[in-house]
């Protein structure tokens, strides 16, 4: 590159623990050490992206609206009026999904609404049943509306995974808009090693699993791991993830496995648990590229997934997918298949480990690099600005 980069960067958060604000994080991390000139348009921001002498801090601070959804919104009127007023300065404008009205030069897509509302297992068809009900599908209605007019005003989308570029396919996204890169994972963090189970409580001298999610929402499909786990004597399970309002922990006592289901609440030692335990089980029922399974394979585990969870696709020998995340029997065959094979689960776990080295943050931080200045380069030779693009569309929002 012949000249640094100005980079601006919307997103609500930018730091190392969420999954969405640690790419961000990482992103703009390496930029910074490329030397790259980087303003940050966000909520939260970690303190050594926004300290760093190269970092312009933006704050909307929108946490006194009461939802998400008006939050979201306040938060893309304010960013849109910032780049309406500053887009002519900056050279790469990145974005995740919608996150403000004005044009963008790349969008990262971690979620694809679209899709999601069309899927089987979205579970606010009959909005009229309550509150709750009414308002996840308003905003999953009006996020499908935005989301695709942002996926529109974008030079490039990028897929975190092919389920992901699949979806948007689905949408009418065009093939040639899209280019996938995996989430990463930090290998030094999550690795083989020592268990600790004393540390969480857990039994010791027993083939112990692990499910890690939000366990309050049938999406993530603990209720099929516990059916399977009635099947596998002897298998203890530990369960990551907040309990409060949560149907599983009675779901758990109903089918006689209070004993062997140990549900640990959040947790934030997980590169200890992941090493404390056999495999990680994880048959989710929608997911776009979930971070959770390639820390596992980072930490040496074997995994059982299901294809509708995004990051299947790079598991190869490194575990087993579901085409039915709800195949309950099959399920339970290679729980116990791993439970009683410590030689096959180190197999699995030493391909996944493989695997996750590959895929670090530093390799996935690169490649979106790449890609900016590919559309650097294209804009330089003549294409349309993301600035001129200001000019020439009527903003949705005024």
């Amino acid at each position: 590159m012949d000249k640094p980069l100005r980079i601006a960067m919307v997103s609500h958060q930018v730091g190392r623990n969420d999954g969405q604000g640690r790419v961000n994080y990482e992103i703009a991390r390496a930029a910074l050490h490329q030397g790259h000139r980087l303003a940050v348009l966000a909520s939260r921001c970690a303190s050594d992206i926004a300290d760093h002498p190269n970092t312009e801090l933006i704050t909307f601070n929108v946490s006194k609206w009461p939802t998400q959804l008006l939050r979201n919104v306040v938060f893309a009127r304010q960013s849109t009026h910032w780049l309406k007023q500053n887009a002519r300065n900056f050279d790469i404008v990145h974005v995740t999904g919608f996150i403000t009205w004005a044009p963008s030069d790349v969008n990262a897509v971690h979620f694809v609404h679209g899709a999601w509302v069309r899927n089987v297992y979205y579970p606010f068809r009959k909005w009229w049943s309550s509150f709750y009900t009414a308002y996840q599908r308003l905003f999953t209605t009006l996020n499908v509306k935005w989301e695709l007019g942002a996926f529109r005003r974008t030079d490039s989308l990028v897929a975190v995974s092919r389920k992901v570029a699949k979806e948007l396919e689905s949408i009418g996204v065009p093939h040639e808009k899209i280019r996938v890169i995996h989430n990463g994972v930090d290998t030094e963090e999550f690795h083989p090693g020592l268990e600790d189970r004393s540390r969480f409580h857990l039994p010791s001298n027993v083939p112990l699993f692990l499910f890690a999610g939000d366990i309050r929402t049938p999406r993530k499909n603990l209720d099929t791991v516990l059916k399977a786990l009635q099947d596998v004597p002897g298998l203890h399970f530990a369960i990551a993830g907040n309990p409060d309002g949560s149907p599983y922990p009675a779901m758990a006592k109903a089918l006689g496995l209070s004993d062997r289901v140990h549900f640990l609440g959040l947790t934030r030692e997980m590169p200890t648990l992941m090493r404390s335990v056999d495999a990680f089980v994880f048959p989710s029922r929608h997911e776009s590229m979930a971070l959770v399974l390639i820390e596992a394979m980072a930490s040496g585990l074997p995994v059982l997934t299901a294809h509708t969870s995004g990051g299947a696709e790079i598991l190869s020998e490194a575990g087993r997918i579901l085409d039915n995340p709800d195949d309950t029997s099959l399920l339970s065959a290679w729980m116990k298949e791993l439970a009683a094979n410590q030689t096959l689960r180190r197999t699995m776990g030493e391909a996944g480990r493989a695997i996750a080295l590959s895929h670090n943050w530093k390799r996935m931080a690169q490649e979106y690099l790449q890609l900016y200045e590919e559309i650097y380069r294209r804009k330089r030779n003549g294409s349309e600005t993301s600035s001129a693009k200001l000019n020439a569309i009527s903003c949705e929002v005024s």
